[in-house]
């Protein structure tokens, strides 16, 4: 009961303030703050901190454990408190490499959800056809438990704290729902260190340059090294959804729609192979 009131206290904050702020500086003007679909997203808020998070955590342990103890490390204590060279160097230096190594390892699964074999599971997040922090939490928990168990059992044996990577997930899904509002901020001379809305809507867009880009979590720069940033100056994303590939607007039918037999008539997006041969460094940038 205290974890649903906080949580409630917690969506009440965010959501007043994200509120306020896409008002001053909408992206798509007019648009409004309760959508047709806002229902399903409040869902997503109110049920995956309870249950699919609380999951995250225990299987990221307990892989993280299994894996340690094949490395033949010490279990206990260290697991929380970190080991080896990570662990023994300036805090500073540790949440640095903690950001640059998790956003590393986000961004290649972010990539991989994209692939034919995993689409139908990022499809989920990619439905809303109206963007706005309320639907960055509108994620399957298949997707969601995969990225969060990679990221975390990953880090974890690189010898980084757990209590550290607790830390580190929180505020990813704090700044993921700032990057999904409906704010037009590009973050200026920072565009290309710092991920930002207006970054992250280039990847939700059903436009065609914007697909396939800007998978990234945090840093830009990722995408600029593999040939995925695609950061036009000026020009904002107004179309976003899943336009090949349907996905039904209940809670239910999302849950449900990845283990359904797919529509031979619908493309899927290419692979990251495919992707990444077509790309370039320079014809990403568009400056």
């Amino acid at each position: 009961m205290v974890q649903i009131v906080g949580i409630l206290i917690a969506l009440a904050g965010v959501g007043a303030l994200l509120y306020a702020s896409e008002r001053l500086f909408s992206a798509v003007r007019g648009q409004r703050l309760w959508r047709r679909d806002s229902g399903v997203d409040l869902l997503y808020w109110l049920i995956t901190p309870l249950v699919i998070r609380a999951v995250s955590k225990i299987l990221a342990f307990g892989v993280a454990v299994i894996a340690l103890a094949v490395l033949d490390r010490q279990i206990g204590a260290r697991i929380a408190d970190g080991f080896g060279p990570v662990a023994q160097q300036p805090q500073w230096l540790m949440l640095l490499e903690l950001l640059v190594l998790g956003d590393l390892t986000g961004y290649w699964v972010h990539r991989w959800f994209h692939s034919r074999r995993l689409w139908r599971f990022h499809a989920v997040h990619h439905s809303s056809r109206r963007l706005d922090w309320l639907s960055a939490l509108r994620v399957h928990p298949i997707n969601d438990l995969v990225t969060k168990l990679v990221q975390t059992s990953v880090l974890a044996c690189l010898g980084f704290p757990l209590k550290a990577l607790a830390g580190y997930v929180l505020f990813l899904s704090f700044y993921s729902t700032l990057l999904h509002a409906n704010l037009n901020w590009s973050f200026g001379p920072l565009r290309y260190v710092i991920a930002s809305p207006l970054f992250h809507r280039w990847h939700h867009t059903t436009e065609d340059e914007g697909l396939n880009k800007n998978y990234a979590p945090m840093f830009p720069f990722l995408d600029l090294v593999f040939g995925t940033l695609y950061l036009p100056r000026g020009v904002q994303p107004t179309r976003f959804g899943t336009s090949s590939t349907r996905v039904p607007d209940t809670y239910i039918g999302q849950l449900a729609f990845p283990f359904r037999r797919a529509e031979r008539s619908l493309r899927h997006p290419e692979s990251p192979a495919r992707q990444l041969s077509r790309s370039s460094i320079g014809a990403s940038l568009h400056v």
